[in-house]
């Protein structure tokens, strides 16, 4: 099944190649689809643990604290680093 993954916020423009688009298993979880995200990163770059994390418009919680969620073709998985400013 595909996913569209799609990564906002703070410095997500200097992750280096994170997919568009993800192929994976049916019945894959939103874990299974973070870690694909996070072994795509260049080495010594991760996420962070306060990044929010949707599904099709669902928000599930934090990476650190997300509820689990099956996805299905056709999902959106979003991922945005926090930001801060005035």
């Amino acid at each position: 099944m595909n996913i569209r993954v799609i990564i906002s916020g703070r410095h997500y423009d200097q992750l280096g190649h994170v997919p568009g688009e993800l192929s994976l298993e049916e019945g894959a979880s939103v874990d299974e689809a973070l870690g694909v995200i996070q072994a795509a990163l260049p080495e010594g770059n991760r996420l962070p643990p306060s990044c929010l994390v949707a599904v099709s418009g669902q928000h599930l919680g934090t990476l650190a604290s997300h509820q689990e969620r099956t996805l299905t073709e056709g999902d959106e998985l979003v991922v945005i680093a926090p930001v801060a400013g005035g």
